[in-house]
């Protein structure tokens, strides 16, 4: 079994920005494979299964996600190395799909969090660009990972979150 976990924060406000990109991309991927959601206040979480598979959207906000990660992985009994994070990052380029089986946090919040709540640093992540150095310069981190993607990049999200999809898809089978 593996647990498969999009960072983001909950809340309409927050939709389509930087920090949701793993929200998004598993929102992507439920559509295309037609699964539903279900809220699991218990965890803290929504959650769908699919075969031998549970995704999450923690719903604890970003700097806190871990403890929505811990429970669940501790309820199933799913080691660290079968946790799949799909996190943002503003060091890539927007668009670079980036695979890691294990790592530090890399100045993630969320997975400090995460990595604090497991113990270990030992799971892999699929990290998603959203850089762009010049907005990011003139507005800050802080604003920058909680801003909307921009006109020209929201016309390219059909296709990232295509190769995403695509590459989740490897992952787990």
């Amino acid at each position: 079994m593996k647990l498969i976990i999009g960072f983001g924060n909950p809340g309409n406000e927050y939709n389509f920005t930087r920090h949701n990109f793993g929200f998004l991309a598993l929102d992507f991927y439920a559509k295309i494979k037609r699964l539903e959601w279900q809220k699991n206040p218990k965890f803290d979480a929504i959650y769908l299964k699919s075969g031998d598979n549970i995704f999450i959207k923690p719903q604890t906000f970003y700097n806190n996600i871990g403890k929505s990660v811990q429970a669940f992985s501790h309820f199933y009994k799913i080691p660290p190395e079968d946790c799949l994070i799909l996190c943002d990052d503003f060091n890539l380029d927007f668009g670079t799909i980036r695979f890691r089986e294990k790592g530090s946090a890399g100045g993630n919040n969320g997975l400090k969090s995460t990595i604090s709540e497991l113990g270990t640093n030992e799971f892999p992540r699929l990290r998603l660009g959203t850089g762009n150095e010049k907005l990011r310069n003139k507005i800050g981190d802080y604003d920058f990972v909680l801003s909307k993607f921009t006109p020209e990049e929201k016309e390219k999200l059909p296709e990232i979150l295509r190769e995403i999809s695509e590459k989740l898809g490897e992952l787990i089978s």
